[in-house]
């Protein structure tokens, strides 16, 4: 398969990104990290917070990148950013319309997962891009599509069981279209969208199911 722009180009569009948004980039983070406070501390509203945080990235992601930016270079542009539409619609569905996402710190493998995502889309994304070559302004930051769907399949790893199958559709899709980039583009932190989409594949498949409760 071959790119239909060339490295220079796609990575132009993150620094005309940057450059214009700037410095919308801390809110986003901003927004990120009060997601995180709302799972670690969740309150009765912390599901609405969450899904409102993350609808409204994934929003972000349609209308300033996707529309604003990036249909400059591929006119795919324009179906990823109603792929992320749909994302933020379900979010706001179902997390704040319906209230059926709640979030809480549950220790095991699952919250060890949603930590290193986590941890991988807000600190080790942005070095490993600057290492790899890209520094800022020529790389994703957050709020752009890559770092976002691993950061959200991190938090839905801390989602109270049962859960709705469709928030992880879209950011699970995103993993397999954003992870060609490490190959083709030589985006080398987009790697971590494999590891991500494998935990977001094993959660779409455990998803919706109820706790198992003990015989008496």
């Amino acid at each position: 398969m071959v790119s239909a722009f060339t490295v220079e180009q796609f990575h132009g569009v993150f620094r005309d990104y940057n450059t214009a948004v700037w410095p919308a980039q801390w809110l986003l983070v901003a927004m990120g990290l009060a997601a995180v406070a709302a799972v670690l501390k969740p309150r009765p509203w912390s599901g609405v917070a969450v899904s409102g945080i993350l609808g409204g990235l994934w929003a972000w992601i349609a209308l300033a990148y996707h529309l604003a930016f990036f249909a400059r270079i591929s006119p795919a542009a324009y179906g990823f950013a109603v792929l992320s539409a749909a994302g933020a619609a379900v979010f706001i569905w179902q997390g704040v319309i319906r209230q059926r996402l709640a979030f809480r710190w549950v220790p095991g493998l699952k919250a060890m997962a949603g930590v290193v995502l986590i941890g991988f889309a807000l600190v080790v994304y942005p070095v490993w891009s600057a290492y790899a070559g890209y520094p800022y302004p020529a790389t994703p930051t957050f709020g752009l599509p890559c770092p976002t769907a691993i950061f959200t399949i991190g938090l839905l790893c801390f989602s109270a069981t049962p859960t709705p199958r469709s928030p992880l559709v879209v950011p699970v899709l995103w993993c397999l279209i954003g992870a060609q980039a490490a190959f083709l583009l030589d985006v080398q932190p987009d790697l971590g969208l494999i590891a991500a989409g494998v935990v977001g594949i094993a959660m779409i498949a455990s998803a919706g199911r109820p706790l198992r409760t003990q015989e008496p």
